[in-house]
């Protein structure tokens, strides 16, 4: 038997069929709410042969097989009812039609810094990215990170070495452990904090996927650091979605001659990021905003 209310069901529905991020049906479900556009969907009030595949998913939707995936995962799902629900990604211009989380899903509201940058760090960046993340933990702030390889994986383990929660945002299902050579990280990560997806488990990893769960990172965190990033990066998507939002942004500074660091010298240089140079230049930022 469905163990849920409908607006759960259709939220689910909706979450299974509907690509993350998407501007069009955020504004649809935003201006008719989640029952008008699921039941609309039925009702041919969408036109056929543009949404063609998503009012298929929706008219083929299993609730029970879709629960029984997430209960499967060891997660949950999430949505803006539900009280554990963070208020803050509703600022989004995109906010998530649900989140499927693992592990604590009780900490996704807490104090939170984000610590983002390359895949290929340093020594230099993965010792920044570690002692921020272990210095905002003693805080008592939680660590917000991508669950990459770099800079995002250094950030999850500084929170863990300082006994800290983080969260880790992923491109892929919860079930999948992608990057999988961060499996055992991410089984840490879940011991008291969590790993938070808005796809369905199951679902892979692909590369617009990064770039919308970035705006995410940015949405769960009160402030956003860049430690290494490539003069085009992802990072600096996160970064850009964080200023969006209002949440102070900065960014580690490098050697001149160092191509990790062109993405960080970019964003102080266009003054989209504040340069910060220690744990406590980001505290006194964050404070006096």
């Amino acid at each position: 038997m469905i163990r849920a209310n409908t607006t759960l069901l259709q939220r689910l529905a909706l979450f299974d069929a509907i690509e993350c991020g998407n501007p069009y049906w955020s504004t649809q479900i935003s201006e008719f709410g989640i029952a008008n556009v699921y039941e609309h969907l039925f009702l041919g009030v969408y036109k056929k042969e543009k949404y063609a595949h998503i009012i298929e998913r929706v008219r083929s939707f299993n609730a029970e097989r879709a629960f029984a995936a997430i209960d499967e995962a060891g997660a949950t799902f999430l949505t803006p009812e539900d009280p554990r629900w963070p208020m803050k990604v509703n600022q989004l211009p995109c906010p998530p039609i649900g989140l499927v989380v693992k592990g604590n899903d009780d900490i996704l509201s807490n104090n939170s810094f984000s610590i983002v940058g390359t895949r290929k760090p340093t020594a230099y960046g993965v010792g920044i990215a570690t002692e921020f993340a272990t210095g905002f933990v003693d805080r008592g702030w939680d660590i917000v990170s991508g669950g990459a390889y770099g800079i995002d994986s250094a950030a999850h383990r500084g929170a863990l070495l300082a006994e800290g929660r983080t969260v880790a945002v992923i491109a892929s299902g919860v079930d999948l452990h992608y990057p999988s050579g961060n499996a055992r990280l991410f089984e840490e990560i879940c011991e008291n904090g969590a790993i938070v997806s808005e796809v369905m488990p199951g679902v892979s990893a692909l590369p617009h996927r990064f770039l919308t769960r970035n705006r995410l990172i940015a949405a769960l965190s009160d402030a956003t650091l860049v430690v290494e990033a490539a003069f085009r990066s992802g990072s600096l998507r996160t970064a850009r979605d964080a200023a969006e939002l209002m949440r102070p942004v900065m960014a580690i500074p490098g050697p001149i001659n160092s191509p990790a660091s062109d993405g960080c010298h970019r964003l102080i240089g266009e003054r989209a990021a504040e340069l910060v140079t220690s744990v406590a230049d980001a505290v006194e930022l964050i404070s006096a905003l």
